[in-house]
């Protein structure tokens, strides 16, 4: 299958749509990062307010070290712990800019807990197979009990083996499920959860016969999939299915046929109640304007978006205000993106939260009573599952996660929140699936 990747960026961030263009068009070789939303970060005057973080309120205070590990302190419980960062950081493009500021947010991830008997090392992936596969040993060999990263699918799959061998579980940042799974755990948003999060809410909310408007590439042959059993598992129809081509000139012919078919269809009384579009910044300006010159009302037919619908200035085209899309509650990532600005001068790229959670996640897990006990299947598939900047995570002994998701509409300065994320595993599978109905 082909790789799929959608990184949104907002203005004041790296540009990473052309890293998006890039990574897209790999062959058949996994080359997935994480699908990311953009939430809007303050300037860097803006108030900084605390983040809640679910099972992480209780990490001990002491002193970070990026240095040599120091020895524990006689008495204490706490073993010391060696986290192994794995980021494609040569060179000076885009990619290397975003990996900077991930390592950078996991660093800040322990100044801020204070723990002195954690390190992290920090290894250069080069973003391939064979440069994965020497850092995963030279970490492993430095004392890692875990990996985090690395970012690219392609490049698990140089870590992978070496950290199976070895018994070192992987926390990667892609989204690509092929490479998960014995020990290799995805924290990247995953397209399907996406789907299913938002077209579960349109069916609480009564929009049932759904229509589509899917770019017609790898990532929306992934989105396109989930939609059409997100749809039938909440006893929809799905009305129309149209994909668009990259292009203005080629995204017309598609958007006039999905409106002429809602057209036909609110004619021969059976209306389509909704319209999932899961395009990003890249695609959705354009869209926008001839989505209206073809006579669509976005008054009468709800649009349904992806988290790649959270930008900076979605709400300036009229046609999504009012559109619903799922996302991370925003003000998690406002607070930490605050931080992160007084700390480095500079807004972080939207890859950093990840790799901050990351390694709250490594650090919130206790240490066993033997060495090496502590990153068991077990403690990091825990029921409770994992907070952080971008909400809830919960991780699954196929090597998939699930995120808790919060429903967001556009309006013409932002976003609201109309539904927030559910607190529990269950909340967020019931929310997905057979939410009851919900007038707002």
């Amino acid at each position: 299958m082909q790789p799929y990747l959608r990184l949104p960026v907002r203005a004041g961030h790296f540009a990473a749509a052309a890293l998006a263009t890039a990574l897209i068009v790999a062959g058949c070789a996994s080359d997935t990062a994480t699908i990311v939303r953009a939430p809007r970060a303050p300037p860097a005057t803006a108030s900084i307010t605390p983040v809640t973080r679910t099972d992480l309120a209780a990490l001990p205070p002491a002193e970070t070290t990026q240095g040599a590990l120091p020895a524990p302190v006689a008495g204490s419980a706490q073993k010391p712990l060696r986290i192994g960062l794995l980021l494609p950081l040569g060179g000076f493009d885009q990619t290397a800019a975003i990996a900077k500021g991930m390592k950078q947010a996991a660093e800040m991830a322990l100044f801020e807990a204070e723990r002195p008997n954690v390190q992290l090392i920090v290894k250069d992936d080069k973003g391939t197979p064979e440069g994965a596969k020497a850092a995963t040993e030279e970490a492993i060999h430095e004392g890692a009990e875990i990996i985090l990263g690395p970012l690219f699918g392609r490049a698990v799959g140089g870590a992978a083996p070496v950290a199976q061998a070895a018994g070192v579980p992987v926390l990667t940042f892609s989204n690509d499920r092929q490479v998960v799974g014995n020990g290799v755990y995805a924290l990247g948003f995953l397209p399907g959860e996406e789907v299913d999060r938002i077209v579960g809410y349109a069916a609480s909310q009564g929009k049932k016969r759904i229509a589509a408007l899917i770019s017609d590439d790898a990532y929306g042959a992934v989105v396109g999939s989930a939609f059409r059993d997100a749809v039938t598992r909440n006893g929809g129809l799905v009305s129309v299915f149209e994909t668009y081509p990259a292009g203005a000139n080629a995204m017309l012919g598609p958007s006039r046929r999905i409106v002429a078919a809602i057209k036909e269809a609110d004619a021969a009384g059976l209306p389509i109640d909704a319209v999932f579009i899961p395009g990003g910044q890249d695609v959705l300006p354009q869209l926008g304007p001839l989505m209206a010159y073809s006579g669509f009302d976005a008054g009468k037919v709800k649009l349904l978006g992806s988290g790649a619908w959270e930008f900076a200035n979605i709400g300036s085209n009229e046609t999504f205000v009012g559109g619903w899309y799922p996302g991370p509650d925003p003000q998690g990532w406002r607070a930490f993106s605050g931080r992160f600005v007084k700390q480095f001068g500079q807004p972080p790229p939207r890859l950093a939260s990840i790799a901050f959670d990351a390694v709250n996640i490594a650090m919130s897990v206790p240490a066993g009573p033997e060495a090496g006990s502590r990153f068991t299947a077990a403690a990091l598939t825990r029921p409770a599952g994992f907070g952080g900047v971008d909400g809830l995570i919960w991780l699954h002994a196929d090597g998939l996660s699930e995120r808790a998701l919060a429903i967001l509409e556009v309006n013409k300065i932002g976003s609201t929140v109309v539904e927030a994320a559910p607190a529990t595993l269950d909340g967020a599978r019931l929310s997905a699936t057979t939410a009851p109905p919900r007038v707002n």
